[in-house]
């Protein structure tokens, strides 16, 4: 799918909030808990800690100190919010949604709230979603969450998949803006490619997966990745009437330096413009692309007017991206 922002109308993003948990853990952590080097681990991921929920933290308990955030930076009054979406894969439980959940907590009598489920790509398939609803006029006001705690579905005995991982969510605010706001989407998806990333068992469908646990071919994933973040950026620019030049900001899901680092490469963008935070974080799934655009509101990079491409991938095999010109104004 890959489509323009409807003429005329201009819906940007006006707050934005970010939680991590408390607990760091360190490559040397992991190397007492499976047969691992710091140095092994940055080589391959340029990770070097992540944060780790708690025993008793489930995704609401870190989604929701980001969405108060960013309801506050917007100046939202939560019972104005008519939509609330989640982008998440490790849900509190299948039903009642986080969404809904959510929505409840931070007083939102009158919103929409589901959950939605697409990996890593997931905050970027629902900003679209979020941005469709309020360009229709559907919504008013949109607050969409990303956030994951991957690290209660890992196992903690696979090298492979335990070094990559790590728990956060970020969450925006999105309504009706007088400048900038977003230009286009491109969203993709690959369900032939979904045995490469899967949670089998986890469904209706019944697998031999006893434990319960996410499995990863990290080679297959890894092909998939780097072709992807390439091509779903090349299809949107040109749609947008954009070129790699006029990109200012890029954040790509940090699932992987060597990954980010092609893209960057093949792309022409320069490092420069790069938002890299996998280090400090690990893979975060879809709390992946916030943090990062916290990371560069942080370093001064959301100026008026800066153009800003995010690009996503993961299981599903989902990719998605997303062109956006940054704006401080009030909505209209």
């Amino acid at each position: 799918m890959l489509g323009v922002a409807t003429p005329g109308v201009r819906i940007g993003i006006t707050g934005l909030g970010t939680h991590v948990p408390e607990r760091v853990m360190t490559n040397a952590e992991l190397a007492q808990i499976v047969e691992t080097s710091d140095e092994w681990i940055r080589e391959r991921t340029g990770i070097r800690e992540r944060r780790i929920a708690a025993d008793d933290e489930a995704l609401t308990d870190i989604a929701m100190p980001a969405a108060v955030a960013a309801l506050a930076d917007a100046g939202a009054d939560p019972a104005e919010i008519d939509l609330l979406i989640c982008a998440t894969v490790t849900p509190d439980m299948m039903f009642p949604t986080s969404a809904a959940l959510l929505a409840d907590a931070l007083g939102m009598p009158k919103a929409a709230a589901y959950d939605l489920l697409a990996g890593c790509t997931g905050f970027v398939y629902a900003i679209a979603q979020a941005y469709g609803m309020l360009a229709s006029g559907l919504s008013r006001r949109a607050l969409v969450v990303g956030g994951d705690v991957l690290s209660k579905i890992l196992d903690w005995e696979d090298r492979s998949t335990l070094v990559l991982f790590g728990d956060g969510a970020g969450a925006v605010v999105m309504e009706p803006v007088e400048r900038g706001g977003f230009l286009g989407f491109e969203l993709g998806a690959d369900g032939g490619g979904g045995e490469n990333l899967w949670y089998p068992g986890s469904g209706s469908r019944k697998f031999d997966n006893p434990e319960g646990l996410l499995k990863m071919n990290g080679r297959e994933v890894f092909k998939f990745a780097t072709r992807i973040m390439v091509y779903s950026a090349q299809q949107l620019l040109p749609e947008c009437g954009k070129s790699v030049e006029d990109i200012d900001v890029y954040i790509p899901h940090q699932a992987n330096k060597r990954i980010i680092d092609y893209a960057v490469g093949k792309l022409g963008i320069p490092p420069e413009k790069t938002i890299v935070n996998v280090d400090r974080y690990g893979n975060t799934s879809s709390g992946s692309i916030p943090l990062a655009l916290a990371d560069a509101r942080t370093d001064g990079r959301l100026h008026d007017g800066a153009l800003i491409l995010m690009t996503g991938m993961g299981a599903g095999l989902t990719w998605g991206s997303a062109l956006l010109e940054w704006t401080t104004g009030r909505p209209s």
